[in-house]
């Protein structure tokens, strides 16, 4: 028997024979060619097999899981497509005299490298799309069967180095019970198509295949984010157990979908989701969410060649809030800069860009960008219940030349007869620890807060949170951060507004007694988050919080808070 860790990307646990998906040898040799047209010939051949194969795969994906998990092979399907990629492949073949297979992993290789290179999780997974189309595209210029994992026909648990979009769509819930990877994150495709499945997933383990041979039993426990190989009947009698248990609390949890979140002394929370695009929307209404706390409307602007027009936006934020039929919808101006950089926009590069040219810093002096961004929000706010919020807000000056040029853009789409609401919300990202402690300051012109944790809690603490070396100064427990928190929430409190939290922190099962108790009124986060939180809430007093919470933030470390918080609501 042994235990290897991970991440748990997706609940449940999984019980069954390891089959271990083993990648092709794609050994590549470069070959000086004597007819570059032939080659290229080659080459539109495999990018056209490739290219049916996907368009199959998306048909197959967009039935069983749906159009927006189905967007994954759409996207695919543009990378066949990039004059970026397939221009550059044949400039090699034509120009250098490079087979048709090295050229394309040179071109593949490069774009990889550079979006791999990116710390924007969003960006990884750029990386993630392309290694898959290429591989598939050079499978067929080198006469390689890529293994299929839709023939399974037995309860198994597939291990793997990583599972691409590709090898994931074709995943069979009722054979395949769960998987565990060497790579990969919570936000990868195969993470976020698994919890589509509801297969229980640990990706990230580093040696899983290493440790696990194709017959082996192996349990994945993704709710711990644990594999154990070869356990004993003793073991697979208690985790067989917690699976069935887990389905159990699932179909509790369902119950909740339509209801309100209330607390056990009848305290209503708002419990709202945040999302990346309108595909998410789905996740949303499917787990009961009763707004959305966080639109990233940044992701409209990447992974493309030039900015979004006024029109394709305002199209992406009407249906958000069309589609949430009055329930609230915030929505964040660009947040570019940091971890999110725009290729087209050729900024300068940063010492440190977490605490540079971004967000609104950026938007106050690319006036045009976050004018037609502006006129966008406004024009959707006539849809729905839209409020709008500003990011890396850090002066009451930059909020307020925000909000001015949001009323004079307003003020000219009214006098051409353009609808617009009258009654948008205008708030502000709290993710600066300055920001947080002049709260009350801020609170007397602000509509509402969203705090931004996981960038205050990397500012309060002097840690990148994307630096391993250093993680484990990423506390949302401290007592530093909590009174963060409880500054925010009073003075909003003070002045008659609200304060959410659009963070991790929002939907952790720790934090959510403590910031009960400190008053937040709104917690957006993961849909999938929403009905655990919304369970967990009703067996919590917020009163009775509120003097506990309180105690909480003159303890000494965060390691003493999460083991109070424990003891007294989680064991």
């Amino acid at each position: 028997m042994q235990t290897l860790t991970g991440i748990a990307a997706s609940s449940g646990v999984a019980i069954a024979k390891a089959f271990v998906h083993e990648e092709p040898d794609m050994t590549i040799e470069l070959k000086e060619i004597q007819d570059p047209a032939s080659e290229v010939k080659r080459l539109e051949d495999a990018l056209s097999k490739s290219k049916e194969e996907l368009a199959v795969i998306k048909d197959k994906t967009e039935k069983e899981l749906g159009p927006d998990k189905a967007e994954i092979f759409a996207a695919h399907l543009l990378v066949l497509s990039d004059p970026e990629l397939v221009d550059a492949v044949k400039a090699k073949i034509t120009g250098e005299k490079q087979n048709a297979e090295y050229a394309m992993n040179e071109v593949s290789s490069m774009f990889i490298t550079m979006f791999e290179n990116m710390d924007n999780e969003y960006m990884k997974e750029r990386a993630a799309d392309i290694r898959d189309v290429s591989k598939r595209v050079l499978g067929h210029l080198l006469g390689i069967e890529v293994q299929s994992l839709a023939t399974i026909s037995e309860e198994t648990i597939i291990i793997a180095e990583d599972l691409t979009p590709s090898d994931t769509a074709q995943l069979n819930p009722v054979f395949i019970k769960g998987f565990a990877t060497d790579i990969g994150g919570r936000t990868s495709h195969s993470a976020i198509m698994s919890r589509s499945l509801e297969i229980p997933a640990v990706v990230g383990t580093k040696e899983v295949t290493a440790q696990i041979k194709t017959g082996m039993t192996v349990i994945v426990d993704g709710l711990e984010g644990v594999v154990i190989v070869e356990p004993s009947d003793e073991e697979v009698a208690t985790y067989t157990k917690k699976r069935d248990d887990f389905a159990k609390q699932k179909a509790e949890w369902a119950k909740l979908v339509n209801e309100q979140t209330t607390t056990k002394d009848g305290q209503h929370v708002e419990l709202a989701a945040n999302i990346g695009t309108p595909k998410d929307l789905e996740g949303v209404i499917n787990n009961g969410a009763e707004g959305i706390g966080l639109y990233r409307t940044e992701f409209l602007y990447m992974g493309r060649t030039e900015l979004p027009s006024e029109e394709e936006q305002f199209e992406a934020y009407k249906e958000v809030v069309e589609r949430m039929e009055g329930k609230p919808v915030v929505i964040r101006t660009l947040d570019i800069g940091g971890d999110k950089e725009l290729p087209y926009l050729d900024l300068p590069k940063e010492m440190n860009p977490f605490l540079g040219f971004r967000a609104i810093r950026l938007c106050l002096e690319e006036k045009e960008i976050f004018s037609t961004q502006l006129r966008a929000l406004l024009r959707a706010s006539a849809f729905g219940n839209l409020k709008i919020m500003f990011p890396m807000i850090a002066t009451l000056d930059e909020f307020r030349q925000a909000k001015a040029m949001l009323l004079e853009e307003k003020e000219k789409l009214v006098a051409n007869g353009v609808a617009v609401s009258d009654s948008i919300e205008i708030g502000m990202m709290v993710e600066i620890p300055s920001t947080a402690v002049a709260a009350d300051l801020f609170a007397k012109e602000v509509d509402f807060f969203s705090i931004g944790t996981n960038d205050l809690i990397q500012y309060t603490m002097a840690a990148d949170r994307m630096n391993e070396r250093v993680s484990y100064l990423y506390q949302p427990y401290h007592p530093a951060i909590l009174r963060l928190v409880k500054m925010v929430v009073d003075a909003a409190h003070k002045e008659g507004k609200w304060a959410g939290m659009c963070g991790e922190m929002a939907g952790d099962e720790v934090a959510i007694p403590l910031l009960l108790g400190l008053g937040l009124d709104e917690f957006s986060m993961s849909a999938t988050s929403i009905l655990p939180a919304r369970n967990q809430m009703l067996s919590l007093s917020k009163e009775e919080l509120a003097a506990f919470a309180n105690e909480m933030i003159y303890l000494d470390t965060a390691d003493e808070v999460e083991e109070r918080v424990r003891k007294a609501y989680l064991d």
